[in-house]
């Protein structure tokens, strides 16, 4: 993975200041990281159930999300039968809690205990017995770094913003947060990526927040939702309106992908609508929304109107990177539609 910019804030004076008295760590370049970071990720392997518990004696496929939430602490979610789209049946979920102890992790709860070590996890029942080991694993999108097909417009490939307002690149080639797109479509398929900072206390929507502002008007959230619920303010939701199908954030400073499809609402001749918008998202390859019906803007969007507006990717102080940006442009018409315009 090429090396990224990054802001890392770090102690200037360790003799006078206290670990409570340090700033909050940030960075969006994995090669600037703290202690915790090694342990926090996804966990994935067999175990053998407690036979006492399940009554069976048969290997079952499990997944494990950690995540690091500053100072040696950590949260962690045990799924059933594998990872959010990688098996897990959407049901049962177990949360564990607990700390870093030099160069180990222990968490429990929920009736489990694991211990974290050199990539591995070693979970347990809490009566002592020991269900299995297994690795941490790295997932990929399946459309991770996907090739923009012939009918595709380019719009960011790491060599200029020229096609984005307020566009800023860092020195190894990522678009900056707070760009707007000069162009502007109605109909569209839209391919990005995106990495999230690693910001391990920041907690809600001060965690690695940044949208994919769809005409200005409905925001795909971008957030550090990794290990989290999937709620209707969330990575991959329809800000405060539709949650994802399933949460499919993965960890901070680990490339995702958005595939969004988008219809725009249509008009009368009295500028009264006539259609709702339509969406469909794949996040990191996984449908999370499915043609799902827009009946209104989200958050801070744009009035509906049957004027397009650009695509905005939001600053929200956060250092999230975006690279590998292209459309397919399926408006109706393109007259009056693909011009610049600023906006104010």
């Amino acid at each position: 993975m090429r090396s990224a910019f990054y802001i890392a804030i770090v102690l200037a004076a360790p003799s006078l200041l206290s670990a409570q008295d340090s700033p909050p760590f940030v960075s969006s370049d994995p090669a600037v990281v703290d202690a915790d970071f090694p342990f926090q990720g996804e966990y994935a392997g067999l175990i053998l159930p407690d036979e006492d518990n399940c009554g069976c004696n048969a290997f079952r496929r499990v997944g494990l999300q950690v995540v690091a939430l500053g100072n040696g602490n950590f949260d962690a979610v045990y799924y059933d039968f594998g990872l959010p789209g990688a098996g897990w049946n959407r049901s049962e979920r177990r949360r564990l809690s607990g700390q870093r102890v030099g160069n180990a992790a222990n968490l429990a709860g929920d009736g489990l205990t694991a211990r974290i070590h050199g990539n591995k996890v070693v979970l347990s029942s809490e009566r002592g017995h020991v269900l299995g080991g297994f690795s941490r694993v790295v997932r990929t999108s399946s459309t991770l770094e996907k090739r923009p097909p012939s009918n595709a417009i380019v719009l960011f490939d790491g060599s200029s913003a020229d096609e984005f307002y307020n566009g800023q690149v860092t020195d190894d080639g990522l678009l900056m947060e707070g760009a707007d797109f000069k162009r502007m479509f109605t109909d569209f398929t839209l391919h990005l990526e995106f990495r999230l900072p690693y910001m391990p206390s920041a907690r809600g929507q001060k965690r690695a927040n940044s949208g994919v502002y769809l005409q200005s008007r409905y925001e795909v959230q971008v957030l550090d939702s990794f290990g989290l619920d999937g709620k209707f303010n969330e990575c991959g939701a329809l800000y405060r309106y539709q949650p994802p199908n399933v949460n499919m954030c993965l960890p901070p400073l680990q490339w995702q992908t958005y595939d969004i499809t988008f219809l725009s609402p249509r008009f009368g001749a009295e500028d009264e609508k006539t259609r709702n918008a339509r969406l469909t998202v794949r996040h990191n390859g996984v449908l999370v929304h499915n043609c799902f019906d827009v009946e209104r803007k989200t958050g801070a969007g744009r009035p509906e109107s049957s004027d397009p507006y650009p695509i905005r990717l939001q600053n929200h102080n956060d250092p999230v990177r975006f690279r590998n940006i292209w459309i397919i442009d399926h408006s109706p018409s393109r007259s009056n539609i693909n011009r610049h315009v600023a906006v104010k």
